[in-house]
């Protein structure tokens, strides 16, 4: 499974990037107002950080204004893909611009039915908001858990599953086990893959003998 990280905080983006474990980054219109950013300069420097997909969402919701949008958006770097929301105009988009060799995440999917339609039209990405569906009390997995399996069945499906709204690494954990290709998190849930219990006591039981030897490796 590829990790993305949900954020626009620089700082977080180039603390996990060189742990080798950030495969790409998504952005929305919510995390860059977070940052205080300017958006276009600001995902050209994430693209500078990050070597592979850095989503970029438009802002407008009508077709002609979206498609300005995006020809802005993916001059920004090869890698950048252009974030759609799953609407008919965002579709038509999606369509246009993956013909046309531009990766495209198409976001804001809660139907298996809504995943199918952005499969068809080229998505290189479709982004299923798990933690959205848990809050309305759907379970959110079961969504992904539909997503991999109609995709499976057609190999001429390329779009990738984006696990989105991840709150925990349960979350991680469980769509990797259903084969989704990609979690993106906030960088606090990445984080808390590390931890462990059994691995702290025991890193706390080494360091003490160690001390007790009085030796150094220095």
């Amino acid at each position: 499974m590829k990790f993305f990280v949900d954020t626009a905080e620089l700082d977080d983006i180039k603390d996990l990037a060189a742990t080798g474990l950030l495969d790409g980054v998504t952005t929305n219109p919510s995390l860059i107002a977070k940052s205080g950013r300017e958006f276009v300069p600001l995902i050209k420097e994430i693209c500078e950080i990050v070597d592979g997909p850095v989503s970029a969402e438009v802002a407008a919701t009508d077709y002609p204004t979206m498609r300005k949008e995006a020809e802005i958006l993916r001059k920004i770097a090869d890698h950048v893909a252009v974030k759609v929301p799953l609407t008919p105009d965002g579709l038509k988009l999606c369509k246009e611009l993956s013909d046309d060799g531009t990766m495209v995440n198409v976001t804001l999917c809660f139907s298996a039915a809504q995943a199918l339609l952005a499969a068809k039209a080229g998505a290189a990405f479709i982004s299923p908001f798990v933690g959205r569906l848990d809050d309305i009390s759907h379970d959110g997995l079961d969504l992904i858990a539909d997503i991999v399996r109609i995709y499976d069945n057609y190999e001429y499906f390329d779009t990738e599953v984006l696990v989105a709204s991840v709150r925990n690494p349960l979350h991680i954990v469980e769509s990797a086990k259903m084969g989704a290709h990609v979690a993106t998190c906030p960088p606090s849930v990445i984080r808390q893959l590390y931890n462990h219990p059994l691995t702290d006591k025991g890193l706390a039981a080494f360091v003490k003998d160690w001390e007790k030897t009085g030796q150094s490796i220095l």
